[in-house]
């Protein structure tokens, strides 16, 4: 799911902690010594499972679909499939490389269901979405990095569901330029890949992934002329003054739209939260990236890159004709949101 890392040397076994099938990494073991943190009172959600998250829980089983709703432990997911929204996950749950921040279990993935891209496309007809998110897990054991499967679930849901947004949250495909045009060319209405944190501890956090190579992929994505989208996650040892250079970074890169959310830990074996940032700092860097130019700004300690998804998009494309950007502030008190102004996009979907 855009999560990264090889799988590194392994070390020993631990029956609680360690996923199905595989013993702890070193780094796993060194982050279990920090016991779970307490969270603060603004981190809270309440678990609403009606009729509507019900039914997308038995459709989703029913289709044998992965949601990263799911698989990552979105604290949303009883909020969004209420409101009949949905995060599809591709390529199986077994990730070729692994984030320290990231619950998507890291191993060798399961062989290539090519009938998946068909089956998303008829669950969004199903559900009834008016825009859908897909992610995916790396697939570096293809020697496509599993490309086709992207652009196949782009190009699906586009023809079983004209009309209907989808937002392609990719990996970064190594880099690879001519893959990535593939995907570019099936026209997703967003594109988004996540940098998550800033380039100081980049490596450390993700090491299966470069900064300066996510940038690239920012990059061609908005010369192929799509509004390009990424995330941050706050807790994992950046340091405000390096949050907002990084925002200046991804905006001078070409991205529209971005989310910034608290990182909760998964586990034990997961990255020691570093800090928790209160709601009034979430709405400050709200402000700040709307006057860096964003089109578009979701932030919010419960905040995800795919939360509200296709709320920010619409709301980025009706700044095109107001001037003002899109901001929502989530994490405020229930339900709140606040608008800040700032710099559209142009018809040619650039941040202004």
């Amino acid at each position: 799911m855009n999560c990264a890392g090889p799988v590194g040397e392994v070390q020993q076994a631990s029956p609680a902690g360690a996923p199905e099938g595989r013993r702890l990494l070193r780094l796993e073991v060194r982050n279990a010594q920090t016991p779970i943190e307490r969270k603060p009172p603004w981190i809270r959600t309440r678990a609403r499972m009606g009729p509507e998250y019900t039914a997308l829980t038995e459709l989703v089983e029913q289709q044998d679909l992965h949601t990263v709703c799911q698989s990552a432990g979105c604290p949303n997911i009883y909020e969004c499939w209420e409101d009949r929204e949905a995060t599809f996950l591709i390529g199986g749950d077994q990730c070729t490389r692994r984030c320290d921040f990231c619950q998507i279990d890291t191993g060798r993935p399961a062989l290539l269901d090519r009938l998946e891209p068909g089956r998303v496309a008829e669950s969004v007809r199903r559900m009834g979405l008016r825009y859908a998110t897909v992610t995916g897990v790396c697939r570096d054991d293809l020697e496509d990095e599993g490309i086709w499967l992207y652009a196949e679930t782009v190009r699906r849901i586009h023809e079983v569901n004209p009309g209907v947004g989808v937002e392609m949250l990719a990996p970064d495909f190594t880099g690879h330029r001519h893959l990535l045009d593939e995907l570019f060319a099936t026209r997703p209405e967003v594109f988004a890949h996540n940098v998550e944190t800033v380039p100081r501890i980049f490596r450390r956090i993700r090491p299966g992934f470069r900064f300066e190579r996510s940038l690239d992929v920012l990059r061609w994505s908005r010369e192929a002329g799509l509004v390009t989208k990424s995330n941050l996650i706050l807790g994992m040892g950046e340091t405000d003054a390096e949050v907002l250079d990084t925002l200046e970074v991804l905006h001078d890169a070409g991205c529209d739209l971005i989310t910034i959310t608290q990182y909760l830990r998964p586990s034990p074996r997961h990255h020691p939260v570093d800090r928790w940032v209160e709601p009034e700092a979430f709405a400050d860097l709200a402000e700040a990236a709307t006057e860096i130019g964003f089109a578009g700004v979701m932030s919010g300690p419960l905040v995800r890159s795919s939360y509200r998804a296709g709320t920010l998009y619409r709301q980025a494309l009706a700044a095109r004709g107001t001037g003002q950007a899109a901001s929502i502030v989530a994490g405020l008190g229930a339900g709140a949101a606040a608008p800040v102004s700032a710099p559209g996009i142009t018809n040619g979907g650039r941040a202004a």
